[in-house]
């Protein structure tokens, strides 16, 4: 996994000056710069960025696994992509909350954010909505060929709804401005892979588990 660290920790270095200025210094409609305020650990914008991190995570994970099990260009393709987005995307929201000074873990239950802290605890490793179980991702490794690229085309659509449904949240709860563009842009890029990865499933005789 050593590979996976490097793409999150290049692009949390490169990527936290950059939020830096876009966060601490804007421009209100009449021109003048002021300070925006730092999220507090208990809001939505620092519950949203440490959970999608975590979410994204296992969808590199996923990626990284199905590419060395299969020789098919158009998932690896797929995989490839979707890896680098969400690696990036995850060192993005790594750095705002290094950059706001809040912790990367809580000890508040996953979803807590969105008001669905107390939602049962996910089964078999799932922590949150849509993420595989520990099984699934042993599954996933253990499969070849067409095997693997259903299990994971499927493993993916059910991730994107689950990461689909906290970008949404942050949209309605967030409120740093550069935050709720990410999450918008998560909603666009992830719906229009679930069409794509739809169609893929019904050239390969299967269909999405839900």
């Amino acid at each position: 996994m050593r590979h996976i660290g490097l793409i999150a920790g290049a692009a949390a270095a490169a990527l936290v000056a950059t939020g830096a200025i876009t966060y601490a210094v804007a421009e209100d409609s009449g021109g003048a710069r002021y300070v925006a305020k730092t999220p507090t650990a208990g809001s939505a914008d620092a519950g949203f960025a440490r959970d999608m991190a975590v979410h994204h995570q296992q969808a590199v994970e996923m990626s990284f696994i199905v590419r060395d099990r299969t020789t098919d260009n158009q998932v690896r393709r797929l995989a490839y992509d979707i890896a680098q987005t969400q690696a990036n995307q995850r060192g993005m929201l790594l750095g705002w909350l290094d950059l706001w000074e809040l912790p990367k873990v809580s000890a508040d239950p996953p979803m807590t954010w969105m008001g669905m802290g107390d939602m049962p605890a996910g089964e078999d490793g799932a922590l949150m909505p849509g993420m595989a179980t520990n099984s699934e991702m042993r599954k996933l490794g253990e499969l070849g060929g067409r095997q693997a690229e259903v299990f994971y085309l499927q493993l993916m659509t059910d991730h994107h709804k689950g990461g689909v449904h906290m970008a949404e949240g942050c949209v309605a709860r967030c409120t740093v401005g550069v935050e709720k563009r990410l999450a918008r842009g998560m909603v666009a890029s992830q719906r229009s892979e679930m069409r794509l990865m739809a169609d893929m499933l019904k050239e390969r005789g299967a269909a999405p588990r839900s």
